[in-house]
């Protein structure tokens, strides 16, 4: 009985950690039924892969508008610095027309990252897209200088 309590438990804990972790990309704000939502993203998420430190890097998220009305984006935040959204600002996004954000990650830190952009929209609106990675560390200096190279060039 104890096994069985336990693995409720568990698995209990888990869905609660697992929903709370889950981003609201989906999520359009709460009340407002999904008719009225006018954004329409081929893609909530972008997966840079490995990066080099140092190097920082962008990807073009393209929003298309869904709706009947015109879409307005008023706002494009980042979850922290070293993450610039860029937009065409005061742009009304006619009916089936499209618009691009381009968000910029400087990779300055090494190791893996996940970075949220919020994008709010049409006074009340927001849907969230993300950036992950994993930056390696590039050697501080150049490589060595292979003398088996000089050998084989005299033959």
């Amino acid at each position: 009985m104890k096994k069985i309590i336990t693995a409720v438990a568990f698995l209990s804990i888990c869905f609660i950690a697992k929903s709370q972790d889950a981003p609201a990309a989906q999520a359009v704000q709460k009340g407002v039924p999904a008719a009225e939502d006018n954004l329409g993203m081929k893609e909530l998420e972008y997966d840079f892969g490995r990066i080099p430190q140092g190097k920082p890097v962008t990807h073009i998220f393209t929003v298309e508008n869904t709706g009947k009305d015109s879409l307005s984006i008023s706002n494009v935040q980042a979850s922290c610095g070293c993450t610039t959204p860029e937009w065409e600002r005061n742009k009304a996004v006619a009916p089936g027309e499209k618009t691009k954000i381009t968000v910029g990650y400087n990779a300055a830190a090494e190791g893996a990252f996940t970075k949220y952009i919020t994008i709010l929209y049409n006074g009340t609106l927001s849907k969230q897209v993300t950036i992950k990675g994993e930056v390696w560390k590039t050697p501080a200096t150049s490589a060595p200088e292979n003398k088996d190279l000089k050998a084989l060039s005299e033959d």
